[in-house]
């Protein structure tokens, strides 16, 4: 067992680097923690891409008091220079004596490359302390520095008896209010929120933050016959500039106006208005999202799922009952034996208000 005292300060470099989620991309969300005798004397998170990194923050916040220090970091200290110079250089500038790291870069190209280095200086390094809470920080970077793709969560709000609505299509409110505002929290951290063109056309959802100094994700629709009237919210005037048409390429005028009014139009290869999520995900991936919340409608997670881009499962269930007319939470899987159904791995339930909240991970089939 670790010494509790490098756990509970990693632990404030964790909730420092929180701070940044939703705010860093492409850069993973980084936070970091001095100590000298005993006391925290600096601290700091990465704000935004650009910006200087946790380190760098944490040690100028520190000054003097960090020669002879030991520094607290959730990610390895980057050794190459990028939009900014080498944090390991900051770091032997400082004269830290000591570096505790959470994770090693997931980046394969440049893994253990900065604890390399502080240790050739003979700097102390230990990593490892409260990995996976750090680990778990950088799913989102790991997997799109890895794979070229941004990790899915797929939201879901149902009752009881998994419909998303009514037979009338009536689904304010499912959940309670508490459920709303995590969902929010969410959103606010979050690269890009993801939705159907049934979604935007049955709901009309803004696809905003409406937390207090939250900041609104990239929204993307999911529209391969543009389908989307342009009285939608989310492609007016004042949202249009932050929202993302895919759709299957095609001479439309509707583009064109699209594009007048700051709508990015991503058109991809398809056949009668679909296209390949996959290539979606890349995409984004390429333009530095890490995170995506998919938010539905039944038909768009369902398909997700069958694609294979959706690596967790967030499903609020709210105790109510609306019966088999409601419209249920997912289409059509195509799964003909229990054996073929769809895994879910690494399950955690919590209650959010009223409402029950189960987070999970996508694990394949029984088969697999």
């Amino acid at each position: 067992m670790g010494d509790p005292a490098d756990s509970a300060y990693m632990l404030q470099a964790v909730r420092l680097a929180r701070r940044g989620l939703g705010r860093t991309s492409p850069n993973p969300p980084v936070g970091a923690v001095v100590v000298a005798r005993g006391r925290v004397v600096g601290k700091g998170y990465h704000m935004r891409a650009g910006a200087a990194h946790a380190e760098v923050v944490a040690l100028r916040d520190a000054g003097a008091k960090a020669r002879g220090a030991t520094l607290y970091v959730t990610l390895e200290p980057c050794n190459h220079t990028g939009r900014t110079p080498p944090c390991t250089e900051a770091v032997l500038e400082a004269g830290v004596r000591r570096v505790v790291v959470g994770v090693r870069d997931p980046n394969p190209e440049v893994s253990g490359g900065g604890c390399a280095r502080l240790r050739r200086r003979r700097v102390e390094v230990e990593v490892g302390v409260e990995a996976e809470r750090c680990a778990e920080l950088l799913a989102a970077f790991a997997k799109r520095i890895t794979t070229g793709l941004p990790l899915v969560t797929l939201k879901l709000a149902a009752t009881l008896d998994g419909r998303i609505a009514t037979r009338t299509g009536d689904s304010r409110w499912i959940t309670g209010e508490r459920a709303r505002r995590r969902v929010h929290r969410w959103r606010d951290e979050m690269d890009a929120i993801m939705v159907g063109a049934g979604t935007v056309r049955d709901d009309d959802p803004e696809l905003t933050c409406r937390l207090p100094n939250g900041r609104d994700p990239l929204r993307v629709i999911v529209d391969g016959r543009l389908r989307s009237p342009l009285s939608a919210r989310v492609l007016t005037k004042d949202l249009a500039s932050g929202t993302l048409i895919a759709t299957v390429k095609q001479n439309s005028r509707k583009i064109d106006t699209l594009r007048r009014r700051g709508v990015e139009v991503a058109e991809l290869p398809g056949d009668r208005g679909q296209f390949s999520l996959k290539r979606l995900m890349r995409l984004l991936g390429k333009r530095g999202v890490s995170s995506v919340l998919l938010e539905g409608g039944a038909q768009l997670a369902a398909r997700a799922i069958g694609e294979g881009v959706v690596d967790r499962v967030a499903f609020f269930l709210a105790p109510k009952l609306v019966g088999g007319d409601g419209r249920t939470m997912l289409d059509a899987l195509g799964v003909e034996r229990l054996s073929d159904a769809v895994r879910l791995s690494d399950i955690r339930y919590s209650k959010v208000g009223e409402d029950l909240l189960v987070e999970a991970s996508l694990g394949g089939c029984d088969g697999n």
